[in-house]
């Protein structure tokens, strides 16, 4: 059932993720994962997914649960070192990988979000991250064409949401999430606590809820640490 944009199954509100379908995904690490959504698209057995995410979890946890049923077809990210699924599946072909600098899979992100379709960095110029791409000359420094991603679905992970979607990211996790928001043409947020509209003072506000179509609280997070150093006593 839902009321609103406020659904109460994650189950509900993924069903129409079809097979084939590009999902942006936010977070960092671990940090600010969509974490129930990411689990109700593994139980739902949806397939050949494009995933574009900062990274792809680790190997139980996370989009990491997508790569052990191999639900994930290509994936869109900056960072993949901690998930040795990952790395197994893409030395096998049995995943494609597209690697991008991470301050222009952010920018990527936030042009797609904007309706601009593609913008121009230095970033990567003479790296393999070139190769294939347009160049231009700005003031006589090169600089490669990049296209701004948008996807089907949007999956983000907030602090707390009104019932119109406004959204409020808490620390950290207010990282890719603000922009992976704005990306898709389907925004599915989850959330800790839902409160009334009105309730949000609008200064704090981060993403407004015009973005958003799809609303789910939760309480349960795991927020586990992917690495954890500390000194000798």
């Amino acid at each position: 059932m839902k009321q609103g944009k406020v659904y109460d199954s994650f189950q509900e509100a993924t069903a129409d993720i079809q097979d084939g379908a590009t999902l942006v995904v936010g977070g960092f690490g671990l940090c600010g994962i969509p974490e129930k959504a990411i689990e109700a698209i593994q139980e739902s057995g949806v397939k050949d997914l494009t995933v574009v995410s900062n990274n792809c979890g680790v190997d139980d946890f996370g989009l990491g649960l997508l790569l052990q049923t191999k639900q994930i077809k290509k994936m869109v990210s900056s960072y993949v070192g901690e998930n040795k699924n990952f790395e197994r599946q893409y030395l096998s072909g049995e995943i494609e990988v597209d690697l991008v600098p991470q301050g222009t899979l952010a920018e990527r992100l936030r042009a797609g979000g904007a309706g601009i379709p593609g913008f121009y960095t230095p970033t990567g110029v003479g790296t393999p991250v070139a190769q294939g791409k347009e160049h231009k000359e700005f003031d006589g420094k090169m600089f490669i064409l990049e296209e701004g991603i948008k996807g089907d679905f949007a999956l983000v992970k907030a602090w707390k949401a009104d019932k119109m979607g406004n959204l409020v990211f808490r620390k950290t996790s207010r990282n890719f999430n603000p922009v992976v928001a704005t990306a898709g043409k389907i925004t599915i947020a989850e959330v800790e606590e839902l409160v009334e509209v009105g309730e949000l003072d609008p200064n704090e506000i981060h993403t407004p809820g015009v973005y958003v179509q799809r609303v789910l609280v939760a309480s349960d997070y795991e927020k586990r640490i992917e690495r954890l150093t500390v000194r000798e006593a």
